[in-house]
Parts: structure tokens; sequence; C-alpha cells
């Protein structure tokens, strides 16, 4: 198994204060060291307990542009993301990945725009986006552009770190993406991944990280709550539904 990140320390030292975001995250607090799986590691939790804060600077703090894209993109449209990757510390490998790929739901509008911007500059060799199948990822719905990028662009022997891939993609299609995932780890590729989604979290043998009020615990998808609801839903909808609509009377 290939690891590319093999951790990230926190340099609690040379942190001013706790009390001002992202520092004051109960997760943020408390944490010292996260480890990475050689091939999936998942960071999941309800909102606000900093999964995309965190998976952010993660991804900054080993290279990559903030709103997303490869490690060669430093396009920017609005600074917005937090100045925690400036204390973290990522300890790698032996190995360099060979590719490489921030995706965020909330910025590949972004990613897309500059692909589309590139190429319209430059008449130089092959257009970028052939590398992602050859049609404008604004020319494709949401879902479409993210698979498009997951199967055509992700070459393997790479870091891929997705923040809420799911947020475009269908229960079917995410059940593809999970086969892709898996393609590409067999591949020599590492993954790390913000997620609500029961489906992605279901990789075998993953480390899974629940960010909670009480800070990071690592977990199982059948301790999650994610995987507790859904399966409650499926389970028993109206039992579940019943009781939902009475407390809101």
């Amino acid at each position: 198994m290939t690891t590319y990140i093999r951790r990230i320390e926190v340099k609690r030292d040379d942190i001013p204060s706790y009390k001002h975001y992202p520092f004051s995250l109960p997760t943020i607090k408390e944490l010292e060291t996260l480890a990475f799986h050689p091939n999936v590691t998942y960071i999941v939790g309800e909102n606000g307990m900093g999964k995309s804060t965190l998976l952010e600077a993660i991804a900054i703090a080993v290279g990559f542009n903030p709103e997303g894209g490869t490690l060669n993109f430093s396009f920017s449209t609005e600074d917005s993301h937090s100045d925690l990757h400036e204390y973290l510390r990522p300890v790698r490998g032996a190995d360099r990945p060979k590719d490489g790929f921030f995706l965020r739901a909330e910025s590949f509008y972004n990613v897309a725009s500059e692909i589309n911007k590139l190429d319209r500059e430059s008449s130089l060799g092959v257009p970028i986006i052939e590398s992602y199948g050859g049609t404008s990822l604004h020319e494709q719905s949401h879902g479409e552009a993210f698979f498009a990028t997951f199967t055509h662009r992700f070459g393997g022997k790479g870091l891929y770190i997705l923040d809420e891939p799911e947020a475009a993609l269908s229960p079917f299609r995410q059940l593809s993406m999970l086969s892709r995932i898996h393609e590409l780890v067999q591949g020599g590729s590492q993954f790390i991944i913000a997620t609500h989604s029961p489906i992605l979290m279901a990789y075998p043998e993953a480390t899974l990280y629940n960010l909670t009020e009480n800070g990071i615990e690592e977990t199982t998808l059948e301790e999650t709550s994610h995987f507790s609801l859904m399966k409650q839903f499926v389970n028993d909808k109206d039992r579940l539904l019943h009781h939902l609509f009475h407390e809101e009377q």
C-alpha cells in the first residue's frame, strides 16, 4: 500500500489563541495529530463541526489551491478560507503522488470556469478540458461534470481530497463513484473524503473519523448517526415519519 500523506500534525505551540474560529471549534481545540489510512480516510460529522474547514486546511497544507483543482491551479475567486493550514504540518510518505486533485462541491463551478479561461487564453498543446472528457464542465449537469472529473481526470497513483462529493450525485452515481475509488486505490491512490453519505463511507477497511462536540473520535460506518438514521428510515419509514411529524405539531 502506498501512503502519500501519513498524518498531519498541529503546531499547537504556534497557535496564538483558541478563542477565535476555527481554533475555537472543539475538533480543532483538542487536535494534535490525525493519521491517514493508505487507501481511504473519511471525515464525517454533523454540520458545524468543522469537516470542510479541516479538510480545506489539510488540502492547502499539502499544496492544493483553496478553491480546488490540481496542484497546478493557483486562481482565486474569493479568499474565504481560514488560516488553519498555517498551523498544520503534513508528514509525507516515502513516495510522491503522480497525480492529485482537491474537489469541493461548493467551488467546483469556479474550477470549471478556470479551465475554460485557461483554454481560451492558450493555443498551445492539448486543451485542459480534454483530460476531463473533452466536454466543457459548464455544458453538463453538476452531477455529470463531477462524474466526468472522477472518471477522466483522476488518473491514478494520486492523492485525492474530496469535500462532500455526494452533493451532486444520485445514489446510483455514488455507488459508481465508490467503484471508481476502488479502481484508483488498487492503482496506488490515496483518498481523504469529507462526506455525509453512508454509501460513500462504505469503503472496506477505511479509517473513519467522526467530528463531534467532544472532539474527533475514530469510529465505524455502522456506528455513525448517518448510517443508523438511514437504516431506520429504510426499515421503518412510516414510524419515523409519524414520529417526526408528530413532534412538529
